[in-house]
């Protein structure tokens, strides 16, 4: 481990199935409209959303299975639809801009994972080791994440973020790994990739020359392999001494 981590400065890493978790709830018994009508409820009654929960958990399984579809085809990689598009071009109904702020909230609650504390500490002894960034691919805008972020403690750990939903590119392109290690000002042998999706991670990685270790994955062209990423701050501690 000591040789892989020579001369590295930098941690780029995944979000999604790296340090969170439960994350795209969008099973066919997901009932969406439960949080869509909760929303503001104790604040003001007459926010509440109109839509009926019937019509809710369509218009959301719908803009759903389009994000989908297009996720892994190559001609979206680098304009990759808002959810805001998605629900426009599969709602069959007008939508006033109130409601179409609603069904993005529903969306990305229902997007939005958990970070366990064990992984809140393992990013924390991993920034005391490493200049961390990330390189996330979400749907839904970033202002959920980013709170979330900062209400555990973690956003100051970050010294780059890069959200696709903010600019519209998906990995594996590997401009958002360019555009992070340029806000870093490294180079691609001065960092790591750290993430699950040897597609996205190590595909996107690789084409920005960026060596990778998979964590709950393997795959011949990475550097390791650990089954999560508390084995590998495990690892990383253990080479400290």
């Amino acid at each position: 481990m000591r040789e892989i981590l020579n001369g590295k400065k930098a941690l780029l890493l995944d979000m999604n199935s790296t340090f969170m978790f439960e994350e795209d709830r969008f099973g066919e018994n997901e009932d969406y409209s439960a949080y869509y009508h909760g929303i503001d409820h104790e604040i003001d009654r007459e926010k509440e959303g109109t839509l009926p929960a019937s019509e809710v958990n369509q218009i959301i399984s719908d803009a759903y299975q389009y994000l989908d579809e297009r996720y892994p085809d190559e001609t979206y990689r680098l304009h990759f639809p808002s959810v805001e598009t998605a629900l426009l071009e599969t709602c069959s109904q007008p939508l006033n801009r109130r409601e179409i702020d609603r069904l993005i909230a529903t969306f990305s609650f229902h997007e939005l994972g958990i970070i366990p504390p064990d992984y809140t500490a393992a990013l924390h002894d991993l920034a005391d080791r490493f200049t961390l960034a990330a390189v996330i691919d979400i749907w839904s805008p970033s202002v959920a994440w980013r709170e979330t972020f900062r209400q555990l403690e973690i956003e100051e750990l970050f010294a780059a973020i890069s959200f696709s939903s903010d600019h519209g590119i998906v990995k594996p392109s590997p401009l958002p790994f360019e555009r992070v290690l340029k806000q870093l000002e490294l180079s691609p042998e001065e960092a790591l990739v750290i993430g699950d999706s040897a597609r996205r991670d190590l595909g996107g990685a690789s084409s920005a020359g960026i060596g990778t270790i998979l964590v709950g994955t393997q795959h011949q062209d990475a550097l390791a392999s650990f089954p999560n990423l508390l084995a590998f701050r495990d690892s990383v501690l253990e080479s400290a001494y």
